[in-house]
């Protein structure tokens, strides 16, 4: 039999900082989540992963960076996870119909991006990340992407209008679309036993009525 040589040291330790960093990661993800980050000490940190505070200076330059990592994290994973959701959409099917079936999948991506969201929310709402200039410039990088996601959810729906009133429903009604998905996500997050399902039904229902308005009015 083969004999299997255990790996190098450097390889060993190598991973264990992989293994380190993004247990530090998915930690203050999940503690500013809930404290914000103001609120959020390294201590609590440190008491949450069980690695000492030099781990976290090892890997994040300091508090601020680490906040930017984490917030680098979730928009990566949000929007893969909305990409994902949104793969294959019907050809077929009235406006109505058609933003259902996307809004109810964003839907889903709220329940399970549910940490970054809230993180998102808080920073959003606070001055907490001035002092964190590249997670301030992701929160509005991830702002400016949703409306840009929205308006292409919306413009997909009416494509069957034409293009060029499909541009501008998209155009009109993604800064709605965009509150009443913070509004569905403040609710969830506030008015449990409502499945997050219902609330987006609700906005594809508004959304609907809105642009066949603006069809109805050229």
């Amino acid at each position: 039999m083969e004999k299997i040589e255990p790996p190098a040291p450097e390889t060993r330790t190598n991973r264990r900082g992989r293994r380190s960093r993004q247990e530090i990661l998915d930690a203050a993800a999940r503690v500013m989540s809930v404290r914000g980050y103001a609120g959020t000490p390294m201590s609590a940190l440190a008491k949450e992963t069980g690695l000492p505070k030099s781990a976290f200076y090892h890997h994040f330059e300091s508090k601020a960076g680490l906040l930017s990592a984490v917030m680098e994290q979730g928009a990566h994973g949000f929007f893969d996870a909305m990409r994902e959701a949104h793969r294959n959409p019907p050809e077929d099917g009235t406006p109505h119909e058609r933003l259902r079936w996307y809004l109810r999948r964003t839907g889903n991506v709220m329940e399970n991006g549910e940490e970054f969201l809230r993180l998102l929310l808080v920073l959003v709402m606070s001055r907490e990340a001035a002092e964190a200039p590249e997670a301030l410039q992701t929160v509005i990088a991830v702002r400016d992407e949703g409306r840009v996601y929205m308006a292409h959810m919306i413009r997909s729906s009416f494509q069957s209008a034409g293009e060029e009133t499909a541009d501008k429903i998209a155009e009109a009604l993604a800064p709605f679309g965009m509150a009443g998905y913070d509004g569905a996500f403040v609710a969830m997050q506030s008015e449990g036993g409502r499945p997050v399902s219902a609330w987006m039904d609700q906005l594809a229902d508004s959304i609907a009525a809105l642009g066949e308005a603006i069809i109805a009015a050229d």
